[in-house]
């Protein structure tokens, strides 16, 4: 056998390991939907009564040039209902922008009306958020602690909704579905927003159900402060503080209360570049948090179970990776397997992972997700938005592979905030403001010539009559040209 041949079963092996670890992936997704399933079968579970005495509450705001939307966020908790002297807010502000003048001014006008409310600024931004969050909880006077991103409008009961929860006193966080502002403002919101409720219903409900390891998401949500302490702090090692946190401090025996009833409205990123940011911190902090924490799940006393759910939960951000392996491995698959005389239609047993992630976004969206509009329609907007959102996913897996593997290596890179720009109807517009990316990365120029590597294999695949793949290299194609061309149109020229 010659050497040629080798590497052509070798790349097809790797093919054929990507598909299977995809696979495995979607159904521990098809499994948490039917936990899900389960949860939503049972009478709902009635929230505690009030506690016999308010307790004291610290709510941290955490901002870094939030110069369109700190205002709107100062406002909003201002109007929490609880009682004033038991209830302390941090403004935790990092900016070096017009963010600090405004802040401080309004800062200074409740504290005019009484309310106790803080301005601080820290002399460096050292640890970036985490460092933040441990800065204002060392000087927090609450019992709990609230934490709200600067685009997060919570409701003025969100208080009294959630303390109630911790008379148990084994819950250390009591974490709130986040819902959208601006959902409908565009398909990059729409598609967000699809994703998002999937994690907020059927993954989150799902491993509760389950008894399983789950997340605080960052914000909209509230610490036992004691839980914070217990379980070390917040630690900057990785760039999502908050995955990092959930588990150390479950890992100490401390219980997440999630709460799918109760929403926290907020603002989706709505320009391209800004979820590049978002979703490359999220993908390479939950790779880092993986390395991290994995070695204490397996050490630990869990139940195999629970170890193996918390490993593919830790591991998610990994399956971009294998996207990103089966598109571009599929084109030279789709030529070698005829040259090896492989069947290509063994492949298709791993299309039954299609059909748990179409039951998974269905349920999350068109059953629960999706509040308004008749069943048709739901149904309608859902076959439109899947396919979409697919190719979407699979586009940005570049762009996330490489945040991933930079977690695994350890390579350290600075927390790069996700800019709000106060989005809320479809008349509101990002251009012409700051925060706008205004140069082209080099993976944006990959992605357009991975657009180019798809279209020319949509092209091959007809010229040769082997057509097994061409839909899947279409949607490569159309994603990748997506994400390629919005990365351009929301630059800021200057």
């Amino acid at each position: 056998m010659v050497w040629w041949t080798w590497i052509g079963y070798i790349l097809v092996g790797f093919y054929a390991l990507a598909l299977f670890y995809v696979l495995v992936f979607c159904l521990s997704q098809l499994h948490l939907l039917w936990l899900y399933a389960k949860h939503q079968q049972r009478p709902s579970q009635s929230p505690p009564p009030p506690p016999p005495r308010w307790p004291p509450v610290t709510v941290q705001l955490p901002i870094y040039n939030e110069m369109y939307v700190v205002e709107r966020l100062i406002r909003n908790i201002m109007m929490l209902d609880y009682p004033r002297d038991l209830l302390e807010v941090q403004v935790l502000d990092d900016s070096n922008d017009e963010t600090v003048a405004i802040a401080a001014r309004i800062v200074q006008e409740y504290r005019l009306q009484g309310y106790h409310i803080r301005h601080i600024r820290r002399p460096e931004r050292q640890g970036y958020k985490a460092g933040a969050l441990q800065y204002g909880l060392e000087q927090a006077t609450g019992e709990y602690i609230a934490i709200f991103d600067a685009d997060f409008l919570p409701t003025p009961d969100f208080l009294r909704q959630t303390i109630p929860w911790f008379t148990n006193p084994h819950v250390g966080v009591v974490q709130t579905r986040w819902e959208h502002l601006n959902e409908s403002y565009s398909l990059i919101t729409a598609l967000q927003a699809f994703q998002l409720n999937v994690h907020f219903s059927v993954e989150q409900t799902g491993r509760q159900e389950g008894q399983y390891l789950l997340q605080f998401n960052g914000t909209g949500g509230i610490w036992r402060r004691q839980t914070i302490i217990d379980a070390g702090g917040w630690q900057p090692d990785t760039l999502t503080e908050d995955l990092d946190l959930s588990y150390r401090a479950q890992l100490k025996g401390w219980k997440i209360q999630y709460l799918e009833n109760l929403g926290s409205p907020a603002e989706l990123p709505a320009e391209m570049n800004g979820l590049k940011s978002q979703q490359h911190r999220w993908m390479k902090g939950g790779a880092e948090t993986a390395k991290k924490n994995l070695p204490r799940v397996w050490e630990s006393a869990l139940p195999m179970s629970k170890k193996i759910h918390a490993t593919l939960h830790l591991m998610a951000s990994a399956i971009f990776v294998f996207v990103f392996m089966i598109g571009v491995f599929s084109v030279p698959v789709l030529f070698l397997t005829r040259f090896l005389g492989i069947n290509i239609q063994y492949f298709a047993w791993f299309l039954t992972g299609m059909l748990a992630v179409v039951a998974v976004y269905f349920a999350g969206n068109v059953t629960t997700g999706w509040s308004q509009g008749s069943w048709g329609r739901k149904v309608l907007k859902f076959l439109v938005l899947f396919p979409v959102f697919l190719s979407l996913s699979m586009g940005l897996s570049l762009h996330n592979s490489v945040a991933v593997f930079q977690g695994w290596l350890g390579r350290k890179s600075s927390f790069v905030r996700t800019p709000k720009f106060n989005i809320r109807s479809l008349t509101d517009s990002f251009r012409n403001h700051r925060y706008l990316a205004h140069s082209i990365s080099g993976l944006t120029v990959w992605e357009g010539v991975l657009t180019l590597y798809f279209l020319a294999a949509v092209g091959l695949g007809i010229y040769f009559g082997i057509t097994s793949f061409i839909i899947f290299h279409v949607m490569l194609a159309f994603g990748y040209g997506m994400i390629f061309y919005y990365s351009l149109r929301h630059l800021e020229v200057r």
